[in-house]
């Protein structure tokens, strides 16, 4: 009877034991791939910190804002231009800096409405040219108004550099700077070589130009770039008669500002005198600042500053 009843019990417990073995041993075998992994990663990390350039600040400038999209033909530079001089007349005693990399296709001379080349210095460096307060650096100052860029990616991050590091800013409160579209080689040079104090995304409402700026916004969370929000544009028209704002799209600009945990910044209405504004060197801002337009660009300003104020100072 003895041996009967113990050996079934003696059989549950090898089993339950052999069970416990074998997680065990699973365990230890996840364990160890997982810090294996870690290991490998971090590793990686520090052979490509080694290879990265070491950040630098800009004399004189305190904080660097980025206008990026994903999308070209959102309306970014016409976002940067008005931002920027938006910026100087909410805060006069503010001194404001507009910055044009993109190389290719600079647009800060049409709208800025200068035409000039820059002086050098007898410290070798240009002085930025400046109209409606605030100084401006562009591509388009250097070249011919007809002439294409045709450079290859190490010769448009030289003149990228210039366009920074060989400029007489002076002391700058708040450095805008307007940025090609996508995610390429400019972007990463000025977040790798800069103290770049956040990002402002422009888009239109469309679905096409909201998963390039998804993309956008990831990339610069995996640069630890803050973003300081979308302003969708081109987002509604403003009846002639009644002067009613009227959606041209859904919401899937909210959708996406909630899937990045960010604002709606602003929504800036579609109207030709924006576009007129800018084809004729003039921000909408100061060619009819009573508008509901130039409203939402100065609105906008408010709001940049409002996190601006929260960011870190980096000053040389």
């Amino acid at each position: 009877m003895l041996n009967i009843s113990v050996r079934p019990r003696l059989g549950e417990f090898l089993k339950h034991l052999q069970y416990l073995w074998r997680y065990e041993k699973y365990n230890t075998t996840i364990d160890a791939a997982k810090t294996r992994q870690e290991n490998i990663e971090a590793r990686q990390k520090e052979i490509m910190a080694r290879g990265l350039p070491k950040r630098k600040r800009i004399k004189g400038v305190k904080q660097i804002l980025l206008v990026a999209s994903g999308k070209g033909g959102v309306g970014k530079s016409t976002t940067a231009v008005n931002l920027a001089t938006a910026l100087k007349l909410n805060e006069p005693k503010k001194s404001i800096g507009l910055l044009d990399a993109d190389v290719f296709g600079p647009s800060i001379p049409l709208m800025m409405n200068i035409y000039e080349s820059p002086i050098i210095n007898q410290k070798n460096l240009m002085e930025p040219l400046v109209n409606y307060g605030v100084k401006c650096m562009s591509m388009g100052f250097l070249i011919d108004e007809k002439s294409p860029v045709v450079w290859r990616g190490l010769m448009v991050m030289s003149a990228l550099d210039k366009l920074v590091n060989q400029v007489a800013w002076g002391s700058l409160d708040y450095l805008v700077i307007d940025t090609p579209p996508g995610t390429g080689d400019t972007h990463l040079s000025l977040i790798q070589n800069f103290f770049i104090t956040g990002a402002l995304l422009v888009t239109t409402p469309q679905k096409v130009a909201l998963e390039v700026t998804r993309r956008g916004a990831n990339m610069f969370k995996k640069l630890d770039i803050p973003v300081a929000g979308i302003v969708e544009n081109m987002s509604t028209v403003m009846c002639p008669k009644c002067m009613t704002e009227i959606p041209l799209f859904g919401n899937a600009t909210l959708s996406l500002a909630k899937e990045l945990g960010v604002d709606i910044l602003q929504r800036i209405p579609m109207h030709e005198s924006i576009a007129e504004s800018s084809d004729n060197g003039k921000p909408i801002v100061l060619a009819a600042p009573k508008t509901r337009q130039a409203e939402a660009y100065r609105e906008l300003a408010e709001h940049v500053v409002a996190f601006l104020n929260k960011q870190e100072i980096h000053e040389e």
